[in-house]
């Protein structure tokens, strides 16, 4: 069994390509179930986020197994795999395993040590395991990820100051121009991208917010967290006329189809109005043809990179001591992962020993008479069982503990022929 993981982000494809694959969390039981069904994929596990689309994946053949990966995300983007493959990136075990740590701990973020990818991460872990992605291997390695994502934050300063993409998103407004003190600003969406979003803005002196949103609900959630600020809450049937009355819109909702285009803005904008857009979500909801309107500006999160460039040389000094504590989780996971090889000469061993135990018991009750074997039976059953355990434990502990590979495989065979153990008939 190998682990591999397949996949694109910010760092290898545009948001245009990077929305083609993007799964919504409505659709990740189907990609999880259509993984499973291919032939050499045991376990599979999705990280979908506005940066990035990962899968790892357990196969019983690596090259097998990522040719069955790369032909599913051909099918769902409806990209030829000619085409798609430039984009992707492929890594193996190790660097699959060090990979997931880094991706966890925001040392593979757009924004290095933003916090909110973590989340996302447990969310990845979680889903996996509601709809049966996961199994043992992977099972470990997210949770030896989620550690090690916990213990950079809270062993390094690399947190400390980092911004998000919603405070990213806030600041290009300014580096663009706006007075955002005195704009009237749209925020389309209420999930935690916008929440982050008011947080920012509000901390930056705005003042008027105005959030629309598919449930009315979700926006008085959203502006509950915020009492102190006059929010203002619309439905997004009123989308446009909010719209209309803004000088910064921002878009962060789960439409999977372009909420606003040139048509729509045409016909609600004025002459002369100019309008500032700022669509941090993936699939985009803005259209790329409103850049054709003559007053109308709009970024996407890829033109948040200059933003974040001027934070990352402090942050990046940070990222070397988490690479540190990152070696050391991806090596515990390594010696976990080694251990599993001596599972099945320790459990054939074990099921001997436990036979032989089970017969030589049933003579020595059978000798003993029926009215003491009944009385007694207990107590003989624990004597025997503890022998067994404890002349087992050392020899398990100190194979498990082996981390020189040579010495490991000698010492099995050695149990293999001492014991007459046939593994490969037992656990093939």
């Amino acid at each position: 069994m190998n682990i591999s993981v397949v996949g694109l982000s910010h760092k290898t494809a545009p948001v245009e390509v990077r929305e083609k694959l993007s799964i919504p969390e409505t659709k990740i039981e189907s990609a999880i179930a259509q993984l499973s069904a291919y032939p050499h994929v045991e376990e599979v596990a999705i990280l979908s986020t506005c940066n990035r689309l990962e899968i790892y994946i357990v196969a019983s053949e690596t090259e097998p197994g990522i040719r069955e990966v790369t032909q599913f995300l051909s099918e769902l983007s409806k990209v030829p795999l000619v085409n798609l493959r430039p984009h992707l990136f492929m890594l193996l075990h190790e660097d699959a395993v060090m990979h997931l740590m880094r991706v966890a701990a925001g040392l593979d973020s757009l924004v290095l040590g933003e916090g909110q990818i973590l989340a996302q991460v447990k969310q990845t872990h979680k889903l996996a395991q509601q709809y049966k992605g996961i199994g043992r291997i992977l099972e470990r390695l997210f949770k030896q990820a989620l550690t090690a994502g916990k213990r950079v934050r809270t062993e390094t300063s690399i947190g400390t100051g980092a911004v998000s993409i919603s405070s990213a998103a806030a600041e290009l407004a300014q580096m663009k121009g706006k007075n955002l003190t005195s704009s009237k600003i749209a925020i389309l969406g209420a999930g935690k991208m916008s929440r982050l979003l008011v947080q920012h803005l509000l901390s930056k002196g705005a003042s008027e917010i105005a959030i629309v949103n598919r449930s009315v609900r979700g926006a008085e959630e959203l502006a509950s967290q915020f009492k102190d600020a006059a929010l203002h809450l619309y439905p997004l049937s009123e989308m446009m006329s909010v719209i209309a009355a803004s000088d910064l819109v921002f878009t962060s909702t789960a439409a999977t189809d372009p909420l606003l285009n040139k048509a729509k803005l045409a016909a609600v904008l004025g002459e002369n109005q100019s309008l500032m857009l700022v669509d941090i979500s993936v699939p985009r909801n803005v259209d790329a043809d409103v850049n054709e309107l003559p007053n109308v500006q709009c970024f996407n999160v890829d033109d948040l990179k200059a933003v974040v460039a001027q934070n990352h040389e402090t942050r990046r000094k940070m990222a070397q001591e988490a690479e540190l504590l990152l070696e050391e989780e991806v090596e515990a996971f390594n010696v976990w992962w080694r251990s599993l090889e001596t599972v099945p000469t320790i459990s054939c061993l074990r099921d001997k020993i436990e036979s032989i135990r089970e017969q030589e018991l049933e003579k020595a009750l059978s000798r003993l008479g029926s009215e003491f074997a009944e009385k007694h039976q207990e107590v003989i059953e624990a004597l025997t069982r503890g022998i067994v355990n404890k002349i087992l434990h050392d020899p398990m502990v100190q194979l498990r503990a082996q981390q020189d590979i040579e010495l490991r495989r000698q010492a099995m065979q050695t149990l293999q022929t001492l014991f007459n153990l046939d593994v490969s008939k037992q656990y093939s």
